[in-house]
């Protein structure tokens, strides 16, 4: 991992509830002063919740998604400026997920991170290959392509991260390979140079995520351009979460 100081991020997909924040309690116990930036990112009726949770710790609160407009009639959305009123300071736009379920396409995307953006909030970009895709050798194409068309005009390295996902390795526990990993993140890093100013490039933080958990953590974040995780299942746990956090410290 380079000198660029580590954000290990956990997506709760749409799982928690209240009682959940027992775990949220736990890990702030038990990494009182982590040496790595901590976010968790809960489904959007336990924002206020977490962020209750978490204050007066080192964990910051994060959504999973927003809409592209401050207001309107987008019933079950949820606007970037309400996000940020709730007290998160960051959200995740683009997920292999929203992109699958909900047909999200890279410039609805670009369009959700700008609104981030505006409302004062952090965009985790994702970007990720599908099985297929990879197979056919087209991992790195489909990595650029969707990089250049989901990053709005505007970011910079303190209003945006870009996560790396493999499609095919979300949740299935599978896990690209450190060769894979450091060829797609070292392409990321040569590409954003085409996107934003030099120093920017440089010091954006590029997530891997996909099957990441505390046994495999450490080897992932050698790679010189990972600059932490985005993480599934493993983030529920305190335990399994707090590992991943001590790998990257």
């Amino acid at each position: 991992m380079s000198d660029i100081r580590p954000l290990i991020a956990g997506n709760w997909k749409m799982n928690g509830s209240r009682a959940a924040m027992a775990e949220v309690s736990a890990l702030a116990a038990a990494h009182p002063a982590p040496g790595c930036d901590v976010m968790l990112c809960p489904p959007a009726p336990l924002l206020p919740i977490m962020v209750e949770a978490a204050s007066g710790t080192k964990i910051a609160v994060g959504a999973q998604d927003c809409h592209a407009n401050v207001s309107g009639a987008h019933t079950g959305d949820t606007s970037a400026t309400l996000i940020a009123e709730l007290g998160a300071t960051a959200v995740i736009v683009g997920h292999s997920e929203r992109r699958a379920d909900h047909g999200e396409t890279d410039a609805a995307i670009a369009a959700k991170a700008a609104a981030a953006h505006q409302a004062g909030l952090i965009a985790i970009i994702c970007i990720g290959e599908t099985e297929a895709e990879r197979d056919a050798g087209r991992a790195l194409e489909v990595a650029r392509s969707q990089l250049a068309g989901s990053l709005p005009a505007g970011a910079t390295a303190a209003n945006t991260v870009i996560a790396y996902e493999p499609v095919w390795a979300i949740g299935t526990g599978k896990v690209a390979s450190v060769a894979d990993i450091d060829e797609v993140h070292s392409a990321l890093r040569t590409a954003l140079a085409d996107l934003m100013s030099a120093e920017d490039a440089a010091a954006t933080r590029l997530l891997y995520g996909g099957s990441v958990k505390p046994g495999n953590a450490a080897e992932i974040f050698a790679v010189t351009d990972v600059n932490g995780a985005l993480v599934g299942g493993a983030s529920l746990k305190a335990a399994d979460f707090g590992g991943i956090i001590a790998a990257a410290e």
